[in-house]
């Protein structure tokens, strides 16, 4: 796994110094995502590394619908040196140094019932204060957790759901 972050790390940086140049971290973002899920559909997995199909083919099939040149040239450049198949870490990658330009920080929440409002809103709030930063959360919602959260942000998760409190008491008691 670290060698796939490892071969897409010069070519994230590769986009995002391209998108911050002109200006268009957002329409960048939204073409590496649609790369990046056209990469991961088995369909057209298979066609990555295909011998008889040309590297335009796979640009054609690849780019995003409103694609500039700019992009269209960096996809043909990961056709030719057969790195299609680092899109979606590629993306992932961009994704993070984006989010570090514009001093923000993606968050999952994972509860489990569905937020109202109100309680949105309150942790949106609480996570903006801890971290310091803009927060762009994410809700999922996963009945198992029986009751509480569990926020993701990267490489800081709380777990504060009861199946993750059980858990922690079970092991605690298993000692």
């Amino acid at each position: 796994m670290s060698n796939v972050a490892t071969l897409a790390r010069p070519y994230a940086r590769a986009a995002f110094a391209l998108a911050s140049k002109s200006a268009s971290l957002a329409p960048w973002s939204k073409a590496l995502q649609f790369s990046a899920a056209a990469a991961m559909d088995s369909r057209v997995a298979q066609l990555i590394g295909h011998p008889r199909l040309a590297a335009d083919e796979l640009v054609g099939v690849l780019a995003a619908p409103e694609c500039s040149e700019d992009q269209l040239q960096f996809l043909a450049v990961l056709a030719d040196n057969r790195r299609l198949a680092l899109l979606p870490e590629i993306a992932a990658q961009f994704e993070g140094l984006r989010a570090e330009a514009e001093r923000t920080i993606r968050v999952t929440v994972t509860s489990a019932i569905a937020m109202d409002a109100t309680d949105t809103s309150a942790l949106l709030d609480a996570l903006r204060r801890r971290f310091g930063t803009e927060v762009v959360m994410q809700q999922q919602v996963d009945p198992e957790l029986i009751g509480g959260a569990v926020i993701d942000a990267g490489d800081l998760v709380i777990d504060g759901s009861v199946r993750g409190k059980l858990q922690r008491m079970e092991r605690a008691l298993s000692h």
